[in-house]
């Protein structure tokens, strides 16, 4: 007589297979898919700040000034250095004397091109044709106290100046910084050699303070300075 094995025996209680071997009885798991995976096949990526940038105001965009002459507006880039180039030499001597950078280094022109960093500065010019006839540009920093406050800065050919092309680019710039999440801008200017871009500003919301002496032309001169801040 063969001996009854424990699943035969009714005095005997099976024995349940270890954890593991449940576990291998069982239908088989479906993989888990890395989280990157879900992340990237759920919703695009973020786009880099520069793309952030464009995408707040379409370029290249076409815009008409005050005596119905249209102008492009479009980002700087490494393949503009001549034509930037060519407009600061158009611009008077006295407008190239007190420009913040030095604008008659075509060296330095060259670097801008090649140091396109969208995130820190964005220039945007205004073309005229195949002549750039405006240079403005919004710089931001990466960190620190003042990291949400952008400042601005341009120039204009004198044959496009009193026709609103300064006020188009300012408020490309305040569509551009509220985009970006910056909660002020602010723009230093000469007091009296610029008293028409200050009135300018005002009129756009900014406010103005005027600081004496706090600027020195080429000459070694003292000027006032006008500060110009807007709460975004």
């Amino acid at each position: 007589m063969l001996p009854l094995r424990p699943q035969d025996d009714p005095g005997v209680r099976p024995r349940r297979p270890p954890a593991t071997e449940r576990q291998q009885q069982r239908r088989p798991r479906r993989l888990r898919r890395p989280v990157q995976d879900l992340i990237s096949s759920r919703a695009p990526p973020s786009p880099r700040r520069e793309e952030r940038i464009r995408m707040a105001n379409r370029y290249p965009q076409e815009a008409a000034v005050r005596d119905g002459r249209r102008v492009l507006l479009k980002p700087f880039t490494g393949s503009d250095v001549d034509a930037l180039y060519a407009f600061f030499q158009r611009l008077p001597e006295d407008t190239r004397r007190f420009a913040w950078d030095r604008i008659d280094d075509r060296g330095l022109i060259e670097s801008w091109g090649r140091q396109i960093d969208y995130g820190k500065v964005f220039p945007l010019l205004a073309w005229d044709g195949t002549r750039v006839v405006a240079d403005a540009s919004l710089h931001r920093r990466d960190g620190g106290p003042l990291r949400l406050v952008g400042r601005i800065k341009w120039l204009i050919d004198p044959d496009f100046r009193g026709v609103g092309l300064g006020t188009l680019l300012v408020n490309h710039f305040i569509t551009l910084a509220r985009h970006e999440g910056l909660r002020h801008l602010t723009c230093m200017l000469i007091s009296d050699l610029e008293a028409d871009a200050v009135h300018t500003l005002e009129g756009l919301g900014f406010q103005s303070y005027k600081i004496p002496r706090y600027g020195t032309d080429p000459d070694g001169q003292p000027h006032d300075m006008t500060k110009m801040v807007l709460e975004l």
